[in-house]
């Protein structure tokens, strides 16, 4: 609705320029010259308008759920060394590790186990050009460096920031896809 407006309102002083007296120039120069202005701006505010509004995505909306203090601790860390099965067990995990609040149980033996279960994945996966070579592996890879940074900056006991969670469902939607599809 708001984008409707600004591109009303763009058109709208687009037109009023493009007939202004001032806008003319000398004299001599004709109506044709000045209806060539208007649409030459008009093409301009509306391809404008048109790449603005266009969503991307990584702007896609994704549901951020809200951070939780209990949580069913996980028993199945490691790898099981078969790529499918290891990257949705590896996002599973950094979803509910993205879902932590601060003072969540054991939210330190989650984030240290969730580290090396992290660098266990990135190590043995990305030596293999099939599979380092797929979307869902570059994305995973992303939202591994993301966590781990996280982790390695601020210790395990800290909670993401609301930004950060945010991009990081967003990837973690995108891992989902890419491994349904099988890519």
């Amino acid at each position: 609705m708001v984008q409707g407006k600004v591109i009303f309102t763009m058109a709208t002083l687009a037109l009023a320029n493009a007939f202004s007296p001032s806008s003319q120039g000398p004299q001599t120069e004709s109506a044709t010259a000045a209806r060539r202005d208007f649409l030459k701006t008009a093409v301009a505010t509306a391809a404008s308008a048109v790449l603005v509004s266009s969503p991307t995505i990584a702007s896609a909306a994704v549901d951020v759920p809200e951070q939780v203090t209990s949580y069913p601790f996980p028993e199945d860390w490691g790898l099981s060394f078969k790529y499918d099965e290891d990257a949705e067990k590896v996002r599973n995990h950094m979803v509910l590790a993205t879902t932590l609040a601060k003072g969540a149980d054991r939210m330190e033996d989650f984030g240290k186990n969730m580290k090396k279960e992290m660098v266990d994945f990135v190590s043995y996966y990305r030596r293999f050009p099939k599979i380092a070579g797929k979307p869902s592996f570059s994305t995973l890879y992303t939202s591994i460096n993301v966590l781990a940074g996280h982790y390695t900056s601020y210790g395990y006991k800290y909670p993401l920031p609301e930004k950060r969670r945010k991009r990081l469902y967003q990837e973690y939607a995108e891992i989902s896809k890419s491994l349904k599809r099988g890519r």
